[in-house]
Formats: C-alpha cells, structure tokens, sequence
C-alpha cells in the first residue's frame, strides 16, 4: 500500500487559482494520455480536503457530463472538515477532522494493500509528509502560470527526500512527473 499525491500544478505550483478554480486545467492534457487509467485501478481510498469536495459539489453538473456521475469515485472517501458539508447521494463519504494519522490508520484497516490517493489540497498532502506518511508524488504541469492561487505543496522539501522516478510528456501542454519519498530521510 502506497499513500500517493496525484495532482495537477500550473508551472508556477498552483493547483487552483485564489477562488479555486480549475477552468485553467481543462484545455491542456487528456488524463487518457497519463498514467491516471493504471493508476486509479490500485486505489483503494481517496482522502480529499474541504475545498476539493466542494469542487466537486459546486461543479456536479460538469463532473456528471464528463464522467456520468456527479461523484466519479467507486472507491471510499475520507474528506477533513472542520465544517459540516452535505453528502453526495450515493457516495460512500467519511468526513472527519483533526489529526490524518488515527484516520491513516481506519483507511489501512478497510482498504488492505490497495493505495490511498490524496485528491486534494496541497495542505493536506503537506500533512501526510509531515507524518512520514507520503510515499508518492504524482504530479502533472501545466504550460501555464497563474501567479497566485492554491499551492501545490506548502512544504520545503530539499533534496535527496525526493526522488524523480520517472517523465511523461502528455501531448504539448503537460508533463507527468512522479517521485518516490524517500521516507527514512524524514524520520
């Protein structure tokens, strides 16, 4: 079981523009042309924060045309909260809230060797490395830059904790890069 950040950044390092908006995402790459059909196959567990589920709720209409359901997902979703956010009819949905370390553990317990993808945000992906839980980075740049917004990893990161695993080009718009943690370096 790998915990894995897969994400898309503009090339400046921002996932969402300042109001969260992805409308900047959806002219450049084909998730067909990514490793995103091997990957979801493995996932067993999605862990998302508030902003990205409400992404998800205020844009359903276009989720639904896209992938013919306003919730995409068969796997269970663990979404952190401190808020109280409705639930999507027909989506197996846990919102908690405070430390991801006890919540890590209930996920492990339910999803066995399958792989827990961080959707979103960044902040939440910085919570999982700071607890020497993130084995994967699984990042798509964009060949645009939006100069603000949400950030990709609000964490300093120095070499060698990082390592590139490997390069994909998707088309003329995005480059896939995926990296390993290596996790003993932080503990």
């Amino acid at each position: 079981m790998k915990v894995q950040y897969f994400a898309a950044s503009s090339l400046d390092g921002f996932i969402a523009t300042e109001n969260d908006s992805l409308e900047w995402l959806f002219t450049l790459g084909e998730l067909d042309n990514s490793s995103y059909p091997s990957f979801i196959k493995n996932v067993g567990a999605l862990v998302m924060g508030s902003a990205t589920y409400e992404w998800i709720l205020n844009n359903s209409e276009e989720v639904a045309a896209e992938t013919g359901s306003s919730w995409p997902y068969t796997q269970p979703a663990w979404v952190f909260s401190s808020r109280e956010l409705p639930l999507i009819e027909g989506a197996n949905i846990h919102f908690v809230q405070g430390d991801i370390t006890p919540v890590y553990a209930e996920i492990q317990s339910i999803i066995g060797d399958k792989n827990i993808w961080i959707v979103g945000g960044g902040e939440l992906a910085g919570q999982f490395y700071d607890a020497n839980l993130l084995d994967e980075l699984i990042i798509q740049i964009g060949s645009v830059t939006l100069a603000q917004g949400k950030p990709l990893f609000p964490r300093r990161v120095f070499a060698p904790t990082l390592k590139l695993i490997s390069v994909h080009q998707m088309g003329e718009g995005m480059v896939e890069l995926h990296y390993t943690v290596d996790r003993s370096i932080n503990s």
